[in-house]
């Protein structure tokens, strides 16, 4: 780890637990490592800010739920939004092109 830090409190070299860290994140990692991890993980921020957890568990949660498909109406309802949003926004510009004239 960077500053000459490569231990945390539990004795466990950083390498070693982050070469184990998204099996423990993806939940496929036995008991008695994920203690290990944990242990690491609590008492050792750089771990956690060097190689960008909160990452980690982001593309977790997009690996997991990004398949869920959005209810038809919903999806009605967004699609009609747009494009009344888009033709607004084109009547707008219209308007804005078109010269007024004086009375």
């Amino acid at each position: 780890m960077s500053g000459g830090h490569d231990k945390a409190e539990s004795d466990t070299p950083c390498s070693e637990v982050l070469d184990k860290l998204y099996t423990y994140i993806d939940g496929e990692l036995e008991e008695s490592n994920c203690d290990e991890v944990r242990r690491h993980l609590d008492g050792c921020g750089p771990c956690l800010d060097e190689y960008g957890l909160e990452e980690a568990v982001k593309k977790l949660v997009a690996k997991h739920c990004g398949c869920d498909t959005a209810p038809p109406e919903l999806r009605t309802r967004i699609l009609g939004r747009l494009a009344a949003a888009r033709e607004e926004h084109l009547a707008r510009e219209a308007r804005e092109d078109t010269p007024e004239t004086s009375v």
